[in-house]
């Protein structure tokens, strides 16, 4: 009997994530209430550094986040289990969602962090961290969509990939 790649916990995660950005985008507000920002300490919304890693900045963000979660979720799904990729995942990206908060308190940012590319630089820490022919490619990779967008005036959380980055390195070392 042959199992079917589509059900695969990612692929429920990446169908999770679709849902609820149709949802962020039919409530009002839905971005603030969704998104980690001020109101994660303001109005006591602390479910939003779990949100966030389902609410998006748009069609383009949310395509770009799923195709690479399909990619390396699935990977590391596959090749280091599912209860892996879940600590990876969760843990890691809120434990990203939670620093890349406290530097943008440290900072003095005001911003709505959305999306899943938090958790999705934990999943390319690990991998970095137990494939070394990929490393550097990752790591390069990482730096680009961090740095390139801002210089072009896109309005991009580059902290939040850099310290998922670091997460997921860190986690790793646990995991293996």
């Amino acid at each position: 009997m042959q199992n079917n790649k589509l059900l695969t916990v990612s692929n429920f995660i990446i169908l999770v994530t679709i849902l609820m950005y149709i949802l962020q985008t039919n409530m009002d507000n839905g971005s603030l209430f969704l998104g980690l920002n001020i109101f994660f300490l303001e109005a006591n919304l602390w479910y939003q550094p779990l949100s966030s890693m389902f609410a998006h900045g748009g069609v383009g963000h949310i395509l770009m986040n799923m195709f690479v979660l399909f990619q390396f979720g699935n990977l590391i799904e596959k090749y280091r289990g599912v209860k892996t990729f879940l600590i990876l995942y969760f843990i890691g990206g809120i434990l990203t969602s939670l620093l890349s908060f406290a530097f943008m308190q440290m900072m003095g940012f005001n911003h709505n962090l959305v999306g899943a590319s938090g958790a999705i630089s934990v999943l390319l820490g690990y991998v970095a961290l137990v494939d070394t022919y990929q490393r550097n490619g990752i790591i390069t990779w990482i730096i680009l969509i961090s740095i390139v967008p801002v210089l072009i005036g896109l309005p991009v959380a580059w902290y939040a990939h850099l310290i998922g980055l670091a997460v997921g390195f860190s986690l790793g070392k646990f995991l293996r």
